[in-house]
């Protein structure tokens, strides 16, 4: 018996190190390729080591004062959207958690929110309506639009659903009001699903280029992944703005595919060191043995 089972466990390691690696591998490739000449990758020749290697694409992408100013941009988004998520998730996924008895509109609200979700005003309607606010080329034109997601809404107030109603009675009991029992019975509980749509609203709204794209018309204030989108390789300017002998050199060595691919990297980096925080809420729930029946 415990042959079979441990030749099960062999099979099931292996199915798992084979998956890793199918997800790894094309992104080891990447690597290689952002660090790898431009005649090299050109002729195909990169595989899972670099050949040629530079820094060159790494260097540009770096080395431009623009880069650390659109990467602030980004950060200070980041920061500004999830902050408004949260607060916003949080206050109407609390009230829309109650049953149509204890909250008699709730079936409306419900409505409209899937019908949002659904369908919204699209592109156009949405850039006028920025317009008319005044929010073109300010930070909030890239925040307010996307400032109540409502796919997390409905995750957090499924969970709250799920929360044991002995703890909410026992608080209430206790004396503490509706906005106490939210802030500290449901939100302490509720970690794991607000990390989960926490991490949402961060790697959506790290990842978007289109918002900048639309609401911001000078290249100065673009967030980082609008500026590293418009990002290409182009030696004639260089030798136009005065570049040095070695900058040229620098250039010489690099085609968009190098530069694609230090991108690729550069964009990803700082989602990689934020989900390791946040993934030990996704394998645990505090509400579990918190009741017992």
């Amino acid at each position: 018996m415990k042959e079979k089972l441990n030749a099960r466990i062999v099979i099931i390691y292996l199915i798992v190190i084979a998956l890793g690696l199918v997800c790894l591998l094309p992104l080891w490739n990447i690597v290689a390729i952002s660090l790898s000449g431009s005649a090299a990758v050109a002729g195909n020749k990169v595989g899972l080591l670099p050949v040629d290697l530079t820094f060159g694409a790494y260097e540009k992408i770096m080395g431009d004062s623009q880069f650390w100013r659109s990467f602030g941009i980004s950060v200070l988004r980041v920061v500004l959207t999830l902050a408004l998520n949260l607060v916003l998730i949080v206050l109407m996924a609390y009230p829309l958690a109650k049953s149509k008895r204890v909250f008699r509109g709730r079936t409306l609200y419900m409505n409209l929110m899937i019908f949002a979700m659904l369908f919204n005003g699209g592109m156009i309607p949405t850039y006028l309506v920025v317009k008319q606010l005044g929010l073109l080329n300010t930070i909030w034109a890239l925040i307010l639009p996307g400032a109540v997601p409502i796919f997390s809404v409905i995750l957090v107030m499924n969970f709250f659903r799920g929360i044991p109603k002995a703890l909410e009675e026992a608080a209430i009991i206790d004396g503490a009001t509706p906005l106490q029992v939210l802030f500290q019975v449901f939100i302490p509980i509720s970690l794991p699903s607000l990390a989960t749509v926490s991490l949402f609203s961060i790697v959506g709204t790290w990842n978007d280029f289109m918002g900048g794209l639309i609401y911001i018309t000078k290249a100065k204030d673009y967030p980082l992944m609008t500026y590293i989108q418009a990002l290409n390789v182009n030696i004639a300017d260089a030798i136009k703005n005065n570049a040095s002998a070695e900058q040229i050199a620098n250039l010489a060595q690099l085609s968009d595919k190098n530069l694609n691919a230090a991108k690729i990297m550069v964009a990803i980096i700082p989602l990689l060191m934020i989900y390791p925080l946040l993934q030990k809420y996704f394998v645990t729930g505090m509400v579990v043995g918190s009741v017992k029946e």
